[in-house]
């Protein structure tokens, strides 16, 4: 069973703010043998659950407010960088989707591939790297601007393309279908301890998806 069909019509309490939402917004921990929080990121290990919602503000808040403890009802320990840790678990997550998606065949990468994804309205996620060029990646985002694809600039070049095993991954996008259900879920889990659109992307050329571009260059050039 998929992590996407075990959360369906699932609810769960977020033990910071007590609110009752749906599994795939928060963060399953259980105790570990040693009395340690456990991040249990698939939702498989034994044990009772201790929810927390899918951001760092709350995981953070779980820690410093001995929250983990509190809803134990007995006494836990929880690294202070816990947050840390959760976000670098989603993030492996994230990343082995992609390589599952591109050894299935729903993942496409490189520019001239990537824009005739988004012109033939196939694509559920634009994966743009991070740090790459302002120039290819406001050609893509023109494209996707006029589709209903979301946008994932929360990986490096390096990530992409140890993840997809290949050289310079800058530009995919990710088909739609149960793969993409499954890696939206992922993803956006990831989103609450790390942004989706860098920080220092251009935030006016993300929106409107034309840095660096022109009319005419969208048939053209750009990095793989």
């Amino acid at each position: 069973m998929s992590l996407r069909d075990a959360t369906i019509d699932r609810e769960r309490r977020d033990l910071v703010s007590h609110e009752v939402m749906d599994e795939s917004r928060l963060i399953r921990f259980v105790a570990g043998p040693d009395g340690q929080v456990v991040p249990d990121l698939g939702r498989k290990l034994p044990g009772r659950g201790l929810w927390v919602e899918a951001s760092r503000a709350s995981v953070e808040a779980a820690v410093k407010k001995n929250g983990f403890t509190r809803a134990a009802k007995t006494k836990l320990t929880a690294p202070a960088d816990l947050a840390d840790v959760v976000e670098r678990l989603l993030a492996r997550r994230c990343l082995d989707q992609l390589g599952l998606a591109r050894r299935e065949g729903v993942l496409i990468s490189g520019f001239e591939k990537t824009a005739a994804s988004l012109r033939a309205g196939k694509a559920a996620w634009v994966l743009e790297a991070a740090d790459g060029s302002a120039d290819g990646r406001g050609k893509i985002l023109a494209l996707a601007r006029h589709q209903t694809a979301k946008i994932c600039g929360a990986f490096t070049a390096d990530d992409l393309s140890l993840a997809l095993g290949l050289e310079n991954a800058i530009h995919a996008v990710l088909l739609a279908g149960g793969r993409a259900d499954r890696w939206t879920i992922e993803v956006e889990r990831l989103a609450g301890f790390r942004p989706l659109r860098p920080p220092h992307w251009d935030v006016s050329s993300v929106e409107d998806g034309s840095a660096g571009a022109t009319p005419t260059d969208f048939d053209h050039g750009g990095a793989s």
